[in-house]
C-alpha cells in the first residue's frame, strides 16, 4: 500500500476588525472630582470648592446632576482665566475635557 500524504490545513488569520471606537463619555461625577482636586491644588475659589463638594454629595444621593453642571460651567470660566495667566497645571485638554462632559 502506498503512503498517502496528508496536507496540513493552515489556519487563516481572521481579518482585523476595524475599530469603531466611540468617544469616551466622561461622567460628570468624575469631572467634578477632577475640578475639585485642581481647584484645591491651585488654592483658588474656596466657595466654588465648597459648592462642588456639596453638589457631589447631593448627586451621590439623588443622581440629579444640575448642581454639578452649574458648578462645572463656573469652573470652566475660572480655569480659562487661570490659563490666560499661564498658571501651571491648567491645560487646554483639561478645559476641553470639562467642556465635553458638559455637553
Amino acid at each position: 500500500m502506498a503512503k498517502t500524504s496528508t496536507k496540513t490545513i493552515t489556519d487563516k488569520k481572521a481579518p482585523a476588525k476595524k475599530s469603531t471606537a466611540k468617544p469616551k463619555t466622561i461622567s460628570i461625577e468624575k469631572v467634578s472630582e477632577d475640578i475639585l482636586a485642581k481647584l484645591k491644588a491651585l488654592d483658588v475659589e474656596h466657595q466654588l470648592q465648597a459648592d462642588i463638594e456639596w453638589c457631589l454629595g447631593s448627586y451621590r444621593y439623588d443622581n440629579n446632576a444640575t448642581g454639578l453642571l452649574e458648578s462645572a460651567s463656573k469652573a470652566v470660566a475660572v480655569f480659562k482665566q487661570a490659563q490666560a495667566k499661564k498658571t501651571k497645571g491648567v491645560t487646554a485638554t483639561f478645559i476641553a475635557s470639562i467642556e465635553s462632559a458638559l455637553k
